[in-house]
C-alpha cells in the first residue's frame, strides 16, 4: 500500500476519499447528525445552515444525514455489484480462453448479445424481470441487475488476458502431468489474470454507483425511505429544484465524487499493476 501511494499520488487520494466514504457509511450511525427518517414539518426547505448543514428536504429531513447515510447503500451496492459481475466475467473469460472450441463460441456469442444492450436498457429489463427481494436494506434483484451488465466486459478483457496465459509452457506441463482443468485454471491460470480482474473491480464500482443511482432516480432502484443518493434526486426534488437546489446539489456532488474517486483509483490501479499504459 505504502508503495502504491508513492508511485501513484493521485490514487492515493483517491483512495483517502474513498476511505473517508466507507468510515462515513460504516459508522453513519454515530457521525450522521440527525436520523435520516425524521421527519420535521417545521423545517421543511430549510436552506443551509448550522443547525442543518445540507438544508432540508421537502419532508424536513436533514439532508447531510441522508447523503451520510446513502453512501452506505451506493457503497454496498457498488462493491457487491461489481465483485459479482466481475467474478462471473472473468470465469467465464477464463473458461473461454481455455476450453476453447464450442464452449469458447458459446460464452462469445452470449458475451454479444450482453454487449447488444445498453447498461442502462438491460439492467431496466433484470429489475423489470425479477422485481424486488430486500435483504436487510438492500434490493438484492438490484445488486444482480447491476451486475449483469459488467460480466460481458469483463469477460471479454480476461479472455483475451487468459489466451496469452494458455499459450505459455508451464499450462502445457501442467496438461501433460494430468492435472484437472479446475486446478489448471484456478492454481496456474489465475495468478497470471489477477491483474487485469483487480483493474476491473475496482473500476466498474463506479459504474455500479452511477447505474444504481439512474435506477433509483427512476423509481426502479433503492425505494423510499431507504436513503439513496439517486433517490434524493428523483420525488419532491424534482419539485422544488428551483426554490431549494441544495436538495438536488448535494447528493449529485456525492455521487459525482463517489464516482470521480473510483475511476481514478482505477487508473492509478492499472498504471500501477501495468506500468506499459503510462502515458
Amino acid at each position: 500500500m505504502i508503495a502504491f501511494c508513492r508511485a501513484q499520488p493521485l490514487g492515493a487520494v483517491s483512495l483517502a476519499v474513498i476511505l473517508v466514504m466507507m468510515l462515513g457509511g460504516v459508522f453513519a450511525p454515530w457521525v450522521a447528525p440527525y436520523d435520516p427518517l425524521a421527519i420535521d414539518f417545521a423545517a421543511v426547505l430549510a436552506r443551509p445552515s448550522w443547525a442543518h448543514w445540507f438544508g432540508t428536504d421537502g419532508y424536513g429531513r436533514d439532508i447531510l444525514s441522508r447523503v451520510i447515510h446513502g453512501a452506505r447503500t451506493a457503497l454496498v451496492i457498488g462493491f457487491v455489484s461489481s465483485f459479482l459481475g466481475s467474478s462471473v466475467g472473468a470465469l467465464l473469460g477464463a473458461a473461454s480462453a481455455y476450453f476453447g472450441g464450442k464452449i469458447d463460441d458459446a460464452i462469445q456469442r452470449l458475451v454479444d448479445i450482453l454487449l447488444a444492450f445498453p447498461i442502462i436498457v438491460l439492467a431496466l429489463v433484470v429489475v423489470a424481470v425479477l422485481g424486488k427481494a430486500v435483504v436487510l436494506w438492500i434490493d438484492a434483484n438490484l445488486i444482480v441487475a447491476i451486475a449483469i451488465p459488467i460480466v460481458p466486459k469483463v469477460a471479454r478483457v480476461v479472455r483475451a488476458a487468459a489466451l496469452s496465459v494458455r499459450a505459455m509452457p508451464y499450462i502445457d506441463a501442467a496438461r501433460a502431468g494430468g492435472y484437472s482443468h479446475l486446478r489448471i485454471i484456478f492454481r496456474h491460470m489465475a495468478p497470471n489474470l489477477a491483474a487485469p480482474y483487480l483493474i476491473m473491480l475496482t473500476a466498474y464500482i463506479a459504474q455500479a454507483i452511477l447505474l444504481e443511482a439512474s435506477l433509483s432516480f427512476l423509481g426502479l432502484g433503492v425505494s423510499e425511505p431507504t436513503p439513496a443518493w439517486g433517490l434524493m434526486l428523483s420525488g419532491n426534488a424534482a419539485d422544488f429544484y428551483g426554490e431549494a437546489p441544495w436538495m438536488i446539489i448535494f447528493p449529485g456532488l456525492a455521487i459525482s465524487l463517489a464516482v470521480f474517486a473510483f475511476n481514478l483509483a482505477g487508473d492509478a490501479l492499472r498504471d500501477w499493476l501495468d506500468p506499459k499504459f503510462k502515458t
